[in-house]
Parts: structure tokens; sequence; C-alpha cells
């Protein structure tokens, strides 16, 4: 079949769109963080002068209306990307009769869209939860689009191809089912890492907080706390992991009916393996050896730091049978 250039080009038009929205998404994010951060100095500045004076500091509300603002503009915002950055996918897909992951532009098109749709799902059940009191997942925007926006601008600037057929190696529909399922893991352990990363700093400020000291970052106090963001890690990456290993699995199945054979020590069977390694290593240690806190977290800053290797370096750098780039 033929590409339909027009169409591959309104997908460009579309994605453009939709990061200028993340752009200004994350700007608004970003506001509300800032002046979250505001809001808890100056609540905690009256409680210290009403401490000092001898009276009892009175409950005050969490948020207002200005940082309120801020978060929804930043949602409503965010959502506008996600349709546009949809509208992306599909019209890429159409424009070549066919799936659209079949190289590394199309992996991180679709994969950083994953990303953003299940943030908006974790949005939109945060509040049906917390109708009663319960933290807000918008907290978690800045973290999110900040991520998608980079995922993108650098698809586009390193690793964009004109929309065109398959190798023949490709087109087969294990590429539905097998490239799909590790989108999906690949998104989760995104999800998981910024849970991790967010964990680590929430720790760190515990220990100067702990030590008599007062930790920087003032907004993060506006975050769940580090229990609480280590605990969403471990089963967004546990989820993951039963993905990973799926696509481990029908990766050596396609490989049997491709090449003949399971397993063929390529660059990328092999890293596919490392990562399922680290990432299963780090359950363990979590589930059945009592790992929490900051060892876990490390094995899991790991397993995704492996999963970077392997999209960035090995698909590129490493000639094998997986050399389908594009780039």
């Amino acid at each position: 079949m033929t590409v339909d250039e027009n169409i591959a080009q309104i997908s460009n038009v579309l994605l453009y769109g939709s990061m200028s929205a993340y752009l200004f998404s994350f700007i608004a994010y970003a506001a509300d963080l800032a002046e979250g951060g505001k809001e808890i100095k100056a609540r905690e500045a009256r409680r210290e002068r009403a401490a000092a004076g001898g009276a009892t500091a009175t409950l005050e509300k969490p948020v207002t209306a200005r940082r309120r603002r801020a978060a929804a503009v930043g949602t409503s915002l965010f959502a506008v990307a996600a349709l546009l950055h949809l509208g992306s996918v599909v019209t890429r897909g159409v424009s070549v009769h066919r799936v659209p992951w079949g190289n590394m532009f199309e992996f991180a098109l679709t994969g950083s869209l994953v990303v953003a749709v299940g943030y908006l799902v974790a949005v939109v059940r945060a509040h049906r939860a917390g109708l009663g009191g319960g933290r807000d997942a918008r907290y978690l925007g800045t973290f999110v689009a900040g991520p998608v926006l980079a995922t993108l601008g650098i698809a586009l600037r390193s690793f964009y191809v004109d929309a065109a057929q398959l190798v023949p190696a490709l087109d087969s529909y294990w590429l539905i089912i097998h490239v799909f399922v590790a989108i999906l893991a690949t998104a989760l352990s995104t999800l998981g890492f910024s849970a991790t990363v967010l964990q680590l700093v929430q720790e760190k400020r515990d220990r100067v907080r702990t030590g008599g000291g007062r930790p920087g970052g003032v907004f993060m106090d506006a975050l769940p706390g580090s229990v609480e963001l280590e605990r969403t890690a471990f089963r967004l990456n546990a989820v993951a992991f039963v993905m990973w290993t799926f696509t481990l699995i029908a990766g050596a199945v396609w490989a049997q009916v491709a090449w003949n054979r399971y397993w063929n020590w390529d660059s990328k069977e092999v890293w596919t393996f490392v990562i399922w390694v680290v990432y299963a290593a780090y359950l363990h240690a979590r589930a059945t050896r009592g790992w929490d806190g900051r060892r876990a977290a490390w094995l899991s800053v790991l397993g995704f730091a492996c999963m970077l290797f392997n999209y960035l370096v090995v698909n590129i750098f490493f000639p094998g049978l997986h050399s389908y780039a594009g780039v």
C-alpha cells in the first residue's frame, strides 16, 4: 500500500499542536506547585508565630482558590494535548495503513501517549476517590507533562522518520501483540520510575527533617510521602514486569516464526532479558526479602536505566537482527 502523505502531514501538525499544549500545561502545573510552596511556607510561618506567642494555631484550608485554578488550567490543557496526541498517533497509523509503532519514532509517539492517558486516568480516579478529602493526583502533573514533552521533543529531533511501510520482517500480526505490550510495559515503568525518583527525594527530605534541619523544596510537601510513593512505584513496576515477561515470551515465539529459532543471542534479546532480570530482582527483594525504601528504589532505578540503554543505545548502535530503529 502507498503512504498517504497528506494524512501523514496532518499527523505531524497534530503532534506539534499537542507539544504546544503540553508545554503550557507544564507551565500551569509548575505555577500550581510554586503557589503551593508559598502557601505552605506562609502557613508554617503563621504556626511558628502562634507557637511563639503562646496561642493555638488554627486549622487552615489546604489549598487556595488561585492554586486550584492553576491546577485546573493545567489539567484542561493536558487533556487537550492528549487528544491532539491521540489524533497524531491515529493519523500516523492511517497514513501507512498499519499500527503506528514500526520504528523508534513511532514507539516513542505511542508510548508517551500511553503515559499521558495513564496520568489522566489516575487524575479521574483520584478525584472520584477523594471527594471526601483525598489526595489530588494533579500534584504529579508537572512530573508527567515534562517527561512526555521531552520524549516527544527528542523523538522529533533525533528519531523522526517519514511515514513508510514496514520492512518485511516486521510485517506480521506479532508486531501488534509483541510491540504494543512492550509499549505498555515501558509506559508503566516510566511512571514507576517517576514515582521512585520522587520517593528518593522525599526520603532525603525526611532525613533532613529528622536531623532537626529544614528541608528545601517546600512544594514537595504537597506531594505524597515517601512510603506512599514507594508503594505506588512497586504496584506500577509489578504490573509492568508481568507485561515485560509477556513481551519476552512473545518475542521468542515471533523469533521462531521469523528466524526458526526461539533465541538467537541478539543484542536486543539479551538486553530485554537483562531488564527482566533486574526487575525480577527488584520485585523479589521488595516482596520476599523485606527490602523497602532506598535499597529497593535503587534497583528500580537500575531497571529503568537498563530500559533506556536498550532503547537509546542498543537500538541505534548495536547491529543485529532487531535493527529496525529507522534512524
